[in-house]
Parts: C-alpha cells; sequence; structure tokens
C-alpha cells in the first residue's frame, strides 16, 4: 500500500492521520460539549452553521493563496490557526469566543472530514500537493490511501471521544472540565503538523494568469458543474452528518463511550472503503463508482430514522459508512485529473467551497426541524436531496474519463 511513495506524499499522509485522529474525536464530542455548556438545540445549529460558513470562504481562499504563495506554506499556517482556534476553547466558553473559534480552523465542528478523515481548511490544500508528486497512474491510490490513512486515524481518535466519560465516571471530574484534556491534546499535535509540513519540499511555481492549452478541461466549465452538484449534495448531508451525534445523544440518550465506538467502527469501514475505491473504479470507472456507492449509501439514510434501537440504528450507520465515503478520494482524485496543473489549488477550493457553503445553513435548518417539529426530518430530506445528487451526477459525468481512464483505451 505503501510501496514506492514518494518522501513527502508520506509526511502529508502521516500529517493527515494526526490531524484525523484529533478532530474525529472532537467531532464526536463538540455539539455534545456545547449542550453541556447549556446552549439550546437552535444555538449549537447556529455554531455548526458558522462553522461551515467561515469554512466555505476560508477553504476556497487558502487554496487560491496556496497556488500563489506556496502550499507548504498555507498548511504551516493553518496549523498554527488550529492551536489558536483551541486554546480558546480550553479558557472560553461564552458564545462569541466559541463562534470565533469555529471561524478561526472549523476545530470540532465542520472539520472532521467524511468518514473520519480530517478535512477541514487543509484539504484543497493537501490535495494539490499530493497530486504533484505522483502521476496520473498512481494519483487514484495515492488519493485513496491518503483517505484511508485519514479514516483508520480517526476511527482510533473516535475511541477517545469516550475520555470525558471516563474523567468524569473515574476521577469524578466535572463535566466541562472532562473535555479540556481533548483540546490541549489537538494544540499539541498543533505543533507536530507545524514541524511535519515544514519538512516537506516544495519548488513552488506561482499560478499564471494566463496558462497554456492543455488537453485539461477548464476550470469554468468542469468545476462549475462539479460545484454545483456538490451544493446539493451537502445540502442534504448538513443536514444529518454535522449533528448525527447529537442526533443519537437525543434520538436514544446514549453514552459518549458508546457513540465512540459507533464512530470507531464506522470510520473503520470507511477506511477500507477507501482501498476498494480504485479498484472497483479500474473495472467500473471512476464515475460509475462513484455515484452507486453513494447512491446506495442515500438509501441507508432514508431508512435510518426509522430504525426502532440504538444498535440497529448504529449498524445501518456503520454499513452506511462503507458505502457513503468511498467517493471522496475519487472525486478529490477525479477533479485533480481533469483541471490544469496550474489550477488545482484553487479548483480543490472552489469544489470544496460549494460543498461548505450550503452546510453553512443546513444545520441551523436541521436544528430548528429537530426541535420544533420532528428529530427525523432531517434525516428524510437529507437522504432524498443526497439521492437526488447521486443520479443527476451519474448522467452529467458518465461520459467524463480521467486521464488515467482515457490512455488506457489508447
Amino acid at each position: 500500500m505503501f510501496a514506492n511513495l514518494h518522501r513527502d506524499v508520506v509526511i502529508l499522509m502521516a500529517s493527515r492521520g494526526v490531524r484525523a485522529f484529533a478532530f474525529s474525536y472532537l467531532s464526536v464530542v463538540f455539539t455534545i460539549y456545547l449542550a453541556q455548556l447549556g446552549y439550546s438545540t437552535v444555538t449549537i445549529g447556529l455554531v455548526v452553521s458558522t462553522a461551515y460558513a467561515s469554512g466555505a470562504v476560508l477553504t476556497a481562499l487558502w487554496g487560491f493563496l496556496s497556488d500563489r504563495y506556496g502550499r507548504k506554506n498555507i498548511l504551516m499556517l493553518l496549523a498554527a490557526l488550529t492551536i489558536v482556534s483551541n486554546t480558546i476553547y480550553v479558557f472560553f466558553s461564552h458564545l462569541f469566543f466559541i463562534l470565533s473559534a469555529v471561524i478561526i480552523a472549523n476545530v470540532g465542528a465542520g472539520g472532521s472530514g467524511a468518514g473520519g478523515q480530517g478535512g477541514g481548511p487543509m484539504s484543497p490544500v493537501e490535495q494539490a500537493l499530493l497530486a504533484e508528486k505522483c502521476t496520473p497512474q498512481s494519483r487514484n491510490h495515492v488519493f485513496a490511501t491518503n483517505a484511508f490513512v485519514g479514516s483508520s486515524m480517526g476511527a482510533l481518535g473516535a475511541l477517545l471521544s469516550g475520555l470525558p466519560q471516563y474523567l468524569q465516571e473515574t476521577w469524578s471530574w466535572q463535566p466541562i472540565a472532562s473535555y479540556k484534556p481533548l483540546f490541549l491534546l489537538t494544540i499539541l499535535f498543533g505543533v507536530v503538523l507545524i514541524f511535519a509540513y515544514g519538512s516537506i519540499e516544495e519548488h513552488h511555481v506561482p499560478r499564471r494568469r494566463q496558462a497554456q492549452k492543455t488537453s485539461a478541461a477548464p476550470v469554468s466549465g468542469f468545476v462549475v458543474k462539479m460545484s454545483l452538484l456538490g451544493m446539493v449534495d451537502n445540502l442534504g448531508g448538513g443536514l444529518i452528518s454535522p449533528l448525527i451525534s447529537y442526533w443519537f445523544f437525543l434520538r436514544y440518550g446514549v453514552e459518549l463511550k458508546s457513540l465512540g465506538f459507533m464512530f470507531f467502527l464506522s470510520y473503520l469501514l470507511a477506511a477500507l472503503s477507501f482501498l476498494v475505491a480504485p479498484l472497483l473504479a479500474r473495472r467500473l470507472g471512476v464515475v460509475p463508482t462513484m455515484a452507486f456507492s453513494h447512491g446506495a449509501a442515500s438509501l441507508i439514510y432514508l431508512f435510518l430514522p426509522l430504525a426502532p434501537t440504538f444498535s440497529m440504528a448504529a449498524a445501518m450507520t456503520i454499513l452506511r459508512s462503507f458505502l457513503a465515503y468511498m467517493d471522496n478520494p475519487l472525486r478529490s482524485s477525479f477533479i485533480m485529473g481533469v483541471v490544469r496543473p496550474e489550477d488545482r489549488g484553487s479548483a480543490a477550493g472552489i469544489t470544496s467551497l460549494s460543498r461548505h457553503v450550503p452546510v453553512a445553513v443546513s444545520p441551523s435548518l436541521s436544528a430548528y426541524m429537530m426541535q420544533s417539529f420532528s428529530l427525523n426530518v432531517p434525516i428524510f430530506l437529507g437522504g432524498f436531496l443526497q439521492l437526488f445528487h447521486d443520479c443527476v451526477f451519474y448522467f452529467m459525468f458518465r461520459n467524463v474519463k480521467p486521464p488515467e481512464e482515457q490512455s488506457s483505451k489508447t
């Protein structure tokens, strides 16, 4: 799996693993931590929406700036902002400071990444840098392996989300104080990431204003279509994923330890799916693999609210993880393969922006529906929107082939 990888690719993958480990446990506990602070469901939805709104703008900005000032430099800056954000969580609990922290780095809300991969604002910059370090033939493998590392470490991080409950039950810690060690640990990881990114070799060539014509598709066409569809997908996903821990907490009264174990298994299966993804893509094609796997996962969301017990709902969530996140590394690789090399950072930022914008609205909408109507309404609606996206995506892009599929037919 890791054979013949460039040294910098290994560093990026290890950094992704560290980031995923931290973002994973924070993602599981964050909304519950806000509830412990005394915030209402609607306020929690507002915080999550704020995180995604700021993430939408900053993700595109960081991708744009990375094409001009170097991807390594931007990654180091984002690691430093992660330290600042978690320092705020350690010392402050007022809503103003909570909102400030999620705006700075999205840590805890909007930064976990699908399948526990540890995404956040670093993802588009990381994707562009990874694409520089591999060939078109190895790109799917590299991106899938990177996602596997992130989700595997995210699975382990999810187990650590039970630490607050352990500290409360074993050492009689106060509920609020029991969450602080997780933020302190993330600060330590941020320091590690700064040194890791600093060791990467990058011979940065600033993006040219007028790039030479190549066989790659222009950003203004392909990327716009991907972005518009991404908005539909994440409008549905944003109704569910950001508050899924909170949904389980309210629906079944489940403890943090049980939630942590569920997400551990969920992220572990997601990690395995990342290894299967390039194999299926090689046989079926990238677009069919993405559409069919994600479509099956969307169907599971439609049936999730009907689960009568936590065990059954957890099993459905874990199974869904294997199907839902298979398309993530393929989508990133697909975009990096189709656009021009000099536009990769901006393309990743723009598509990430489009996927963040709907989630800036949907968590607040989801929280309102949970509080005013039913806990299950957002999940039904989100599943339908994602299934609609999967069908349209297949018919729109079924004839678009990345370079490795074009070369395999010549």
